[in-house]
């Protein structure tokens, strides 16, 4: 039995969808991005706010501070067709009211759809083309020359450092802007043990789209997880029928190899970013041993974290939570750090062209 959406949504992030379906309904739409920030800015730099002729706002690109008059500027850029970068001081008191110690500095880059106005806004043919690979959950780019204002889809052979640290921004002429439209991160958690419901809760709130996998309806059940997407598959299937990529991780902790190791398996067999298994290192000695009976090598074995999450002597179910979105904040930012040096590569990149 499967409840709620298998292993989550992109409607958190859904900003270029929104935009499109304004476009299509005829009320217009423009893109307000993030282009540079200095000091203490309420947003980072690839930051996205979509806007309709009407006004109607989707995304951020500074928490409140200066929505309105980028939102000005935007039903303006609507009716010109021109592309313009505007530049915000955000007082210490504004900073403040969006949770800030202090002010900063932003650039927003903000571009009307669809205008017709040669080398100015977007095409609204590139706006599809983006929308499509964000379905497929394939990584792209939107590469601005902001001299001529022309547009292009990247993949991530051209700045496979930028899609690894999710890092949006100009290169070293200032002119050229590249906006990394990475898939949403997902957790897989397998097993609905105690330290699985504070861990779901971390996971959400740093921007992760969970699933709680167990086929122990009385383990991923709403009365323990409520609000979470939740499957009573075998692990094996329900990942297998999803797909793991290179912005999922997957974190076993039912402690029953019954349940864990196909998990684990299916996860081996993937590029997924952080596979994580709870259990001391004698338990893990003992799940190498299996792994290795089913035919694979001790580097591919070495892809695992375990025992699961960064040693900071966790006891409690909500520090054992802490301790793997720690390892797991590590293995996605620093991804020199995974296990056995494990270099994944991402679709569209020149190693998995090869």
């Amino acid at each position: 039995m499967v409840t709620q959406n298998t292993l989550g949504s992109m409607d958190h992030d859904a900003v270029p969808e929104q935009a499109l379906a304004w476009h299509r309904a005829g009320k217009g739409a423009a893109f307000a991005t993030v282009v540079e920030t200095w000091g203490s800015a309420p947003r980072p730099v690839g930051a996205q706010l979509a806007i309709s002729g009407d006004g109607e706002i989707a995304g951020s690109v500074s928490g409140g501070c200066v929505e309105g008059a980028v939102v000005v500027e935007a039903i303006e850029a609507l009716g010109d067709g021109r592309c313009r970068i505007l530049e915000f001081g955000v007082s210490s008191e504004e900073a403040f009211a969006v949770g800030l110690a202090c002010g900063g500095t932003i650039r927003v880059m903000v571009e009307p759809i669809g205008t017709g106005a040669a080398g100015a806004g977007w095409d609204v043919t590139l706006l599809e083309a983006l929308v499509a690979e964000r379905a497929a959950r394939r990584p792209a780019a939107i590469v601005t020359d902001t001299r001529w204002w022309s547009r292009r889809l990247a993949h991530a052979a051209v700045a496979p450092e930028r899609f690894a640290a999710d890092r949006s921004g100009f290169d070293e002429t200032g002119a050229i802007f590249t906006a990394i439209h990475n898939p949403p991160l997902r957790l897989a958690i397998i097993g609905g043990a105690h330290a699985a419901q504070p861990l779901a809760l971390m996971a959400r709130a740093s921007g992760y789209d969970v699933t709680v996998i167990d086929p122990r309806e009385a383990f991923a059940s709403q009365a323990r997880f409520p609000g979470e997407a939740l499957s009573n598959e075998w692990p094996d299937e329900a990942l297998a029928a999803h797909g793991l990529d290179t912005r999922t991780a997957v974190v076993t902790l039912s402690h029953d190899p019954k349940i864990d190791d196909p998990a684990i398996v299916t996860a081996l067999r993937s590029n997924a970013f952080y596979i994580g298994a709870l259990g001391s290192k004698r338990t893990h000695a003992l799940r190498v041993d299996r792994l290795e009976a089913l035919g694979f090598a001790q580097h591919e074995i070495a892809r695992i974290d375990a025992p699961v999450g960064a040693d900071i002597g966790a006891r409690t179910p909500a520090e054992i939570a802490v301790s793997i979105m720690a390892e797991m904040t590590e293995r996605l930012r620093r991804p020199q750090t995974r296990p056995g040096g494990t270099a994944l590569t991402l679709p569209g990149s020149a190693e998995s062209a090869a």
